[in-house]
């Protein structure tokens, strides 16, 4: 399976390329966690067994313990390590919300819980063809809770070099603020929609004018930044 990009509009109006991971990548993070949860839980039936509590409390103890890493492992560290269990590091990936924000609690619980009717009728088959039916390669879970995951360098906002253009200086001076807040306009201008654009560049109305003021801001940006026509 190939992997995929996915485009998003934040509600600011700039473009996400979240780089969607297929199954294959997926598959392995899943088994070195499986593998991790596996060593813990050995780890602990071994610490029991020396210290001779492997009756009785000490495998209630045990049964608790392993029903939380067996549930609570990937909710934990998905929603602690910004997306990331240790096999999703190795491999590169994150889980994030469809629309590229971080995934939290509630998001989390419900696409890890799920992963049951992912496994049915057996062999995780159910999740399988979920992934290949979805151009997003989401399994049952991620469907549910609107999740998606993806290539961990994925979910940054484009940033383009100030266009070549002649620079304009400002009609009047601009706080800090001000001129960060027009050179970020200018970079980000290319990754907005059209209209976003536009209702960005109107507002600044007294330094960008009403004539085409998406360009008089870019020719501001440029001077900010030192150019010289």
């Amino acid at each position: 399976m190939i992997d995929t990009i996915r485009a998003v509009e934040t509600p600011e109006g700039v473009d996400l390329a979240l780089r969607v991971a297929g199954p294959v990548p997926r598959a392995l993070a899943f088994g070195v966690d499986l593998l991790l949860q596996g060593g813990i839980a050995l780890g602990l039936q071994i610490a029991l067994g020396v210290l001779g509590a492997f009756a009785g409390l000490g495998l209630g103890l045990y049964l608790i313990g392993a029903f939380g890493l067996l549930w609570f492992y990937p909710v934990v560290f998905e929603v602690r390590a910004h997306g990331q269990t240790p096999g999703k590091r190795l491999l590169g990936l994150r889980v994030v919300q469809e629309n590229g924000t971080p995934i939290g609690w509630p998001g989390s619980v419900l696409r890890n819980f799920l992963l049951v009717a992912d496994f049915l009728p057996l062999f995780y088959l159910a999740g399988l063809v979920s992934m290949v039916a979805d151009e997003s390669f989401r399994r049952l879970g991620d469907l549910a809770a609107g999740t998606l995951v993806v290539y961990a360098d994925a979910p940054h906002a484009r940033v383009t070099p100030i266009p070549d253009v002649t620079p304009l200086a400002p009609p009047f001076p601009l706080t800090l603020e001000e001129q960060a807040a027009v050179i970020a306009f200018a970079e980000r201008a290319a990754s907005l929609s059209v209209e976003r654009t536009a209702e960005l560049a109107a507002i600044p109305r007294a330094l960008a004018g009403v004539d085409d003021p998406s360009a008089r801001l870019i020719a501001h940006a440029a001077y900010l930044v030192g150019r010289t026509a």
